[in-house]
């Protein structure tokens, strides 16, 4: 793969599986170079053998299908350029979609009512005055924000208490009356402003954001998430509400001793069972590290009789969401060494393993007992397939052309010795050739994340520029339970540092093919704090690149949007022991040539984190250069634009071939290109 082909990228949506269980509607979004934005469409896919998936919208990007209970409506997201997502409704006999909402910051989420006749939906409601709404006061005219919280700002998102989130609740229109027709010449004269829009009446109020609102099974009630303490804990918990606004009542309280983090509230199919994912963050309401997530369960009717029903050290549910399933089960999402489960529990604890190997299935819908999941593995960016027993069976080939144009390198599964004897999982991918190929160590960020089974357009770009990628989950990874993630626990840079090394020394060992004598190393966010602390403490590595990293606790503190909490969890609150830890404090230790590559706007780990960097290093006399992105966040990698990211590629490979050339990627006869602007 090369840094042009990140349009062959689709990535799918959940599926909405219709009622009948013969299709589901799934969105397919791709990165657009022509539009420097993600586009897509909604596609019907039959569920049978024989059909063939068909494009059913024609928007800019159309996301998130949902089917109502009756399968007569499918709501969808729907954003035209540069501007938000609004909702739109098509009915049963397809046709134009139906617009429903304008919120000035686009509509974030909706759920169907049981009856499929009102939606709610949730979307940023800003103050007065802010964003937009007084004409001719732009953002720097705006008044001065008086902070007096720790939580005022996401990465991504900017200030948040001046734009909560807010739940409302939507009568839907006939779909099959007049449209609207804005009056035009003498029909204007004393019309008034008509929107030709159904009035959505707003449920929340307050600074704290509610999300995630769904009907409960018998329509009476609306169930949300909400953090009202959320300055001074990471805790939440499930409210409910009724349509109408009225009767808002707290279903569940877990301060005493044991306050959870809770998501995705969701009442099974039978109305008996209330079901919602938590994350412990014990009695201080804060200690977050390394905690898997699980699944909760109470009656619908006792809210408080609540048990957890996954094993908090072998299933951690972080990564998706809670899917009624049949009458009283969910569907739930485990990720472990490098995989993403598909689980069935019911309200007992019985837990079925419905898909598992070597793939991560990212999202799932159900009906009629015929479940559908997307998916990713070596082979696709993604894909749709139905759950059979034992496995699965592909319905949708959307990276067909992904592979057809460009060489996949499939990773081998690795498992190498630490110094200590801890087994280090991971993968290596190889280019194509007899090599000997020089060698990135790529890591990842979190720390409690992981590297998996699924496609990895890192891993594609490096291989097809002639390198080898190793690819491993040291202690302090997720996927192979809290103790193994809880190691590094105010001891950064031991375990995960011995690991990563051990890691390369066992590949290396194992793969002749494999050029010891030409080595790089790189990451980003937590990875880029390891890649610095590595650097200053082993001195094998040609070259580095240190991207969006987390370089120095002790300004991160006052400078991040977690800072107040994720400093103290993972390094501790000791001045010499966060010194200890810290990338920055040791800056002295580093030979290496260092790429350091930052975005502007990343509130998660700060500019200035990686500005002082580059300046310690450079007043070092360590060869680097400071790559900054204007307009992106930290999840550049990810979800930045299509272009910036095709750019940061192009850097990144252009750094590679100064330092370590490959036949694919050599190295340039003057000065490197593309240069960045200088100010």
């Amino acid at each position: 793969m090369k840094p042009c082909d990140l349009p062959l990228l689709n990535s799918l949506s959940a599926p909405a599986v219709h009622p009948d269980a013969l299709h589901c509607v799934v969105s397919v979004t791709r990165p657009d170079f022509g539009a420097d934005a993600y586009t897509g469409q909604l596609w019907r896919v039959p569920l049978t053998q024989g059909g063939r998936p068909r494009r059913l919208t024609r928007g800019f990007r159309d996301t998130s299908p949902k089917y109502s209970a009756d399968g007569s409506s499918l709501g969808f997201l729907r954003a035209a350029p540069g501007e938000p997502a609004q909702l739109y409704v098509l009915g049963a006999g397809s046709g134009e979609p139906v617009q429903l909402t304008d919120a000035l910051l686009g509509v974030s989420w909706f759920n169907f009512s049981p009856d499929g006749g009102s939606v709610v939906f949730s979307a940023r409601v800003p103050e007065d005055g802010r964003y937009g709404t007084t004409d001719g006061v732009g953002s720097a005219a705006e008044d001065p924000r008086l902070i007096t919280t720790f939580q005022y700002r996401m990465n991504g998102v900017g200030y948040t208490g001046d734009k909560p989130v807010q739940i409302f609740h939507l009568t839907l229109p006939d779909l099959d009356a007049e449209p609207h027709i804005d009056p035009r010449g003498r029909a204007k004269d004393g019309a008034g402003p008509v929107s030709g829009l159904p009035e959505a009446v707003q449920l929340t109020t307050g600074a704290a954001d509610h999300l995630q609102p769904v009907f409960s099974a018998d329509g009476g009630r609306i169930l949300f998430t909400s953090s009202p303490d959320m300055d001074t804990s990471l805790a939440s918990d499930v409210f409910s509400i009724r349509p109408d606004g009225t009767g808002l009542n707290r279903l569940t309280n877990h301060d005493a001793g044991n306050p959870l983090t809770v998501s995705d509230p969701v009442e099974s199919a039978n109305g008996q069972w209330l079901f919602y994912l938590g994350l412990e963050v014990s009695a201080t309401g804060t200690d977050f590290v390394a905690r898997n997530t699980g699944l909760y369960a109470a009656p619908a009717a006792d809210p408080t009789a609540v048990r957890r029903l996954t094993d908090p050290e072998t299933v951690d549910l972080a990564e998706g969401t809670v899917v009624p399933h049949l009458g009283s089960e969910v569907l739930v999402f485990n990720r472990t060494r490098g995989t993403g489960e598909l689980l069935a529990v019911d309200p007992r604890g019985r837990v079925e393993v419905l898909v598992s190997g070597s793939r991560v299935v990212e999202a799932a819908g159900s009906a009629d007992g015929t479940v559908v999941v997307s998916y990713t593995d070596p082979r696709t960016a993604g894909d749709l397939a139905v759950v059979v027993d034992g496995g699965i069976r592909p319905v949708t080939d959307f990276s067909d052309v992904l592979r057809r144009e460009t060489a996949v390198a499939l990773p081998l599964e690795e498992t190498h010795p630490s110094g200590d004897g801890y087994p280090v999982h991971g993968w290596l991918a190889l280019p194509e050739g007899p090599g000997p190929h020089p060698v990135l160590l790529n890591i990842h960020g979190g720390p409690f994340s992981q590297y998996g089974w699924g496609y990895f357009d890192e891993t594609q770009v490096y291989t097809r520029a002639g390198y080898a990628v190793l690819m491993c989950n040291p202690r302090g990874s997720a996927g192979y339970g809290q103790a193994h993630g809880r190691s590094i626990k105010e001891a950064m840079g031991t375990h995960d540092l011995a690991d990563v090394l051990a890691f390369v020394d066992g590949a290396l060992a194992a793969h002749p093919e494999l050029d010891g004598s030409r080595l790089g190393i790189m990451g980003g966010s937590y990875g880029g704090y390891l890649t610095a602390w590595t650097i200053a403490h082993d001195h094998r590595f040609t070259a580095a690149v240190v991207e969006r990293g987390f370089l120095d606790p002790l300004s991160f503190v006052g400078s991040a949007d977690i800072g107040w909490f994720f400093s103290a969890g993972y390094t501790g609150t000791d001045p010499a022991a966060v010194q200890a830890q810290s990338p920055m404090a040791c800056v002295d230790s580093v030979r290496t040539p260092t790429f350091v590559v930052h975005s502007e706007e990343d509130l998660r780990c700060p500019v200035e984190q990686a500005q002082r960097y580059y300046t310690a290093l450079k007043l070092r006399s360590v060869p680097t250069e400071l790559l900054l992105f204007p307009g992106e966040n930290h999840e550049l990698s990810r979800s930045g634009t299509p272009w910036h990211r095709r750019r940061r590629f192009e850097h990144l490979l252009a750094w590679w071939a100064r330092w370590l050339p490959t036949p694919q990627n050599p190295a340039p006869e003057q000065a490197r290109e593309p240069e960045p602007s200088r100010a």
